[in-house]
């Protein structure tokens, strides 16, 4: 993946860590052992790799292509 690809690239690595880390936690189903900060969750939401169904966070596509 190149930096134009790379939807957390305008974050610092720590951040950009974090980031992947809540991605990984929502796709697998962790949220109650590892709950999602509002942060971190509108930061997904508005880069468009997680949307919002029943309430509970999902991948979108693009969410599901930033972990691979």
């Amino acid at each position: 993946m190149t930096d134009n690809q790379n939807p957390f690239a305008d974050f610092d690595l720590e951040r950009a860590i974090a980031l992947r880390w809540t991605l990984r936690d929502i796709k697998g189903k962790r949220l109650k052992l590892s709950p999602v900060s509002e942060s971190d969750l509108s930061t997904l939401t508005n880069l468009g790799l997680v949307e919002m169904r029943d309430d509970v966070p999902v991948l979108t596509q693009a969410g599901h292509d930033a972990l691979d």
